[in-house]
């Protein structure tokens, strides 16, 4: 489960797929870059009218780069002999082959589909027919968005497992978390310290929606009766106060992972300039000294995944009750794999078009009220992005509206 590539069981499962793989101020500079997808090197690139194309990046003729090639509108051609390629890859120009049209036909390149979708670059690069790229909620309405990344040196599975194992809360970012600060000398959020009284899992038509009753809750809580999804097979929809966050593990190769926090800030009784692109950056992960930096959420949440390994082994661990999520997670592979064998859709492809999905994401999160935004953003990925105090700002001073409509002032 844990192998990507071309050919391997799970690489084709995760080639029925949309995947972003870059954002839109990347060709700013310069109108083609080099990706990496799924243990494949992939060329990138944008037309001057807008449109962009996704082709292998190993020129059939002699293996150059086309990242390094010429930009048309209807395609692009190698730098090295001229070779032009179509949004398909299919080969329609050789230049010192110009009366043998036979050979030229026989020529394709291996391509996918690319758009855009929320400031971000998304591709497609597995087999046909090309399913609908989904217009998840956090994607498309209307707020401020920030984007966290980071490239981090381990298989994506590992991370992903991460998304149906609630009880790592109250322990990595709950009792960890105040053990860093009472030796360090800071006050830990409170949001995360609350014990699981019991947690539950359900397959959706996405994924998995995941539950859980904290101490001093009952079933009527968000966290119970909304929860939130993990988004097969690659995401986690989380969110609390008009924050609303979509984490995205995308599989590089077997052992690298390109991690987003993509997140839409969108307070009631806000106000805010519309937004041409997300702004985005990079959270660091470990210090000077090489060591982990754990004294947020994610950088904790790093360490548990990077301190696995590359690729972790599993003949090694000893699941436990607690890990039913983790369990169910697998078997959903297994089974999503078994179907694309059949030739059936995995879960979460989408086929028909819609302007937005709204996916179930619990609101009032952990019963902390507006005190969880202040947690989420100081003591998490995002006291790393660059508008920290203008996000601040703006829950503030909606919470104060909300407050005045409230009291009637």
């Amino acid at each position: 489960m844990t192998r990507v590539g071309p050919g391997t069981r799970m690489g084709e499962l995760l080639r029925r797929y949309w995947y972003p793989i870059a954002f839109e101020q990347d060709f700013d500079a310069r109108p083609s870059k080099t990706v990496r997808l799924l243990g494949e090197n992939w060329t990138l690139y944008k037309t001057p009218s807008g449109k962009y194309g996704i082709i292998g990046e190993a020129c059939p003729h002699r293996r150059a780069s086309l990242t390094y090639g010429i930009v048309h509108e209807d395609g692009i051609r190698c730098g090295y002999h001229g070779w032009k390629y179509d949004f398909d890859g299919q080969c329609v120009e050789q230049p010192a082959e110009n009366d043998n049209t036979t050979f030229r036909e026989k020529i394709k390149a291996k391509a996918g589909s690319a758009r855009t979708m929320g400031g971000m670059v998304w591709v497609y690069v597995g087999p046909g027919p090309v399913p609908e790229l989904p217009p998840f909620d956090v994607y498309v309405l209307d707020g401020i968005r920030e984007v966290g990344t980071a490239t981090l040196p381990c298989n994506w599975l590992q991370i992903m497992e991460n998304s149906v194992d609630p009880h790592h809360v109250e322990w990595l970012h709950g009792a960890y978390f105040q053990f860093l600060g009472e030796t360090q000398g800071f006050d830990a959020p409170k949001s995360f310290q609350k014990k699981h009284i019991k947690v539950a899992f359900e397959e959706f038509e996405y994924g998995i929606i995941k539950r859980r009753v904290l101490e001093g809750h009952g079933e009527d809580s968000d966290d119970w009766a909304i929860g939130h999804p993990l988004m097969f097979p690659y995401g986690m929809r989380v969110g609390g106060q008009w924050i609303d966050q979509m984490q995205i593990r995308v599989p590089i190769d077997d052992t690298t992972t390109w991690k987003l926090f993509y997140t839409l800030h969108h307070p009631e009784g806000g106000e805010w300039e519309k937004q041409d692109r997300p702004s985005v950056y990079e959270f660091p992960y470990r210090d000077e000294n090489g060591e982990f930096i754990t004294d947020y959420v994610e950088g904790q949440d790093v360490m548990a995944w990077v301190s696995q390994g590359a690729i972790t082994d599993r003949s090694q661990e000893h699941l436990g009750r607690s890990d039913q999520g983790v369990a169910m997670l697998r078997k959903m592979f297994k089974e999503a794999m078994a179907a694309v064998e059949d030739g059936e859709d995995p879960p979460g492809v989408v086929r028909d078009k819609h302007d937005v999905i709204h996916l179930p994401c619990e609101k009032d999160k952990f019963g902390a009220g507006t005190e969880f935004v202040d947690a989420w953003i100081n003591g998490g990925s995002m006291r790393y992005s660059p508008i920290r105090e203008e996000l601040l700002a703006l829950h503030h001073a909606a919470a104060e509206t909300r407050d005045k409509a409230g009291s009637g002032a």
